[in-house]
C-alpha cells in the first residue's frame, strides 16, 4: 500500500499547520445479527471518515472524494489487508471468548490504532485492543509490551508476548508507514482536510419539571472535531455540575455537541459559557438572552403592518 502511495505524483505542498491524525477502527462480531457485519473497518484522517471496509460488501470503499480519485490497484490492496485483519481478528475474538468460558453468543472484539502529528512537529501513536466494547489491552510503544486493563486479559497478554514480532511490527507501523500515510493522505485531500471551520454557538434555556432549569451551550457546524466548551458563574468555572454531550457528526462534514449547566430560575444572566476551538482567534464568551417581552413583539407587529398600509397609500395616490 504504502509503495503505491509513495509513486502517486503529488504536488510538493508544505505541511500544513495544525494537528493531524491518522486513525483506524476495527470491529468483529462473533454473531452478527440481521442488518449487521462480521467485520467493519473505517479509517479516519482529522476526524473525517475516508475508508470503508464491510465484510458484507467484501471490498475497501471510499468514503471522502479526494481517496475515490486512487486507482484500483490501491483499493485491491486494501480489501486483501482488510480481509486478511478479519480473519486475525476473528481468531483473537474466539480466543478471548474462551478465557471467559464462553463458547457462543454475541460479543464483539475492537482495534483501534493511529497516529498524529502535532503543530509543533512532533508524533504520537496508540494501540488498542477491546472485547465487548472494554478496554482489554493496550501497546505500551516505550518497552514494546501489552498493558492489561483488567485481570483476564492477562492470559491474551501472555499469548501475544509470547509472539514478540507483533509489538515489533505495530511499533513499526505507526512510527513509521503510519505517519508517511498521514502526510501522503494530507496532500491528497488538501483543503477539505486542513480546513478549520468555527462553531456557531447558542444558549437555550430548558425547564423540566422536578429538576429546574438548565441552561444548554449548543455548538454547531465546526470542524475539526476538537472543541471546548466550559461553564462559568462568574470568574469560577464550573466542573461536576456541567453535562456534556459527545461530539458527534452533524451529516455535512462538520461537527456538534452541547453543554448544560442547571441553575436555579432568576439567575440565569450569571452564568456564561466559554468556547474554544483552533477555528476561532479568540475564546468566544455566550449567555443566554432572554426572548423579547410579548408586548414589545406585539407593537413591532403593529407597526410594520401600519407601515405597510402606508406605502400601499402612497403608492395608490400616486396612480390616481
Amino acid at each position: 500500500m504504502m509503495a503505491k502511495l509513495a509513486g502517486l505524483k503529488l504536488e510538493n505542498k508544505p505541511w500544513p499547520g495544525g494537528t493531524h491524525s491518522l486513525r483506524y477502527h476495527y470491529l468483529a462480531l462473533s454473531e452478527p445479527g440481521p442488518g449487521l457485519p462480521q467485520f467493519l473497518a473505517v479509517g479516519y484522517v482529522n476526524d473525517q471518515p475516508f475508508i470503508r471496509y464491510d465484510s458484507r460488501v467484501g471490498r475497501a470503499e471510499p468514503q471522502a472524494p479526494w481517496i475515490a480519485s486512487v486507482d484500483a490497484h490501491y483499493w485491491e490492496m486494501e480489501t486483501q489487508k482488510q480481509k486478511a485483519w478479519a480473519e486475525v481478528q476473528q481468531v483473537e475474538m474466539w480466543t478471548v471468548m474462551g478465557y471467559y468460558n464462553q463458547s457462543g453468543g454475541t460479543h464483539s472484539a475492537q482495534r483501534m490504532f493511529g497516529c498524529e502529528i502535532q503543530e509543533d512537529g512532533r508524533s504520537s501513536s496508540f494501540w488498542q485492543f477491546g472485547f465487548d466494547g472494554r478496554d482489554h489491552l493496550s501497546l505500551d510503544l516505550e518497552t514494546l509490551s501489552w498493558v492489561s486493563a483488567k485481570p483476564m486479559a492477562v492470559r491474551t497478554k501472555r499469548w501475544w508476548e509470547s509472539e514478540r514480532c507483533y509489538a515489533e511490527y505495530d511499533k513499526a507501523y505507526l512510527e513509521g508507514l503510519c505517519l508517511t500515510s498521514l502526510r501522503r493522505y494530507l496532500e491528497l485531500g488538501g483543503p477539505s482536510l486542513t480546513r478549520r471551520e468555527p462553531p456557531t454557538v447558542q444558549v437555550t434555556r430548558h425547564r423540566t419539571q422536578g429538576r429546574g432549569t438548565a441552561l444548554r451551550c449548543w455548538a454547531r457546524g465546526f470542524y475539526p472535531q476538537e472543541i471546548s466548551l466550559s461553564w462559568w458563574l462568574g470568574e469560577e468555572e464550573l466542573g461536576l455540575e456541567v453535562e456534556h454531550m459527545e461530539t458527534r457528526p452533524s451529516g455535512d462534514g462538520t461537527y456538534q455537541t452541547w453543554a448544560a449547566v442547571w441553575v436555579q430560575a432568576g439567575e440565569e444572566a450569571g452564568y456564561t459559557c466559554r468556547v474554544q476551538h483552533s477555528g476561532l482567534n479568540h475564546t468566544l464568551t455566550v449567555a443566554w438572552e432572554p426572548p423579547p417581552r410579548q408586548e414589545y413583539t406585539i407593537l413591532l407587529v403593529v407597526f410594520v403592518l401600519l407601515a405597510i398600509l402606508a406605502i400601499l397609500a402612497i403608492l395608490w395616490w400616486l396612480e390616481l
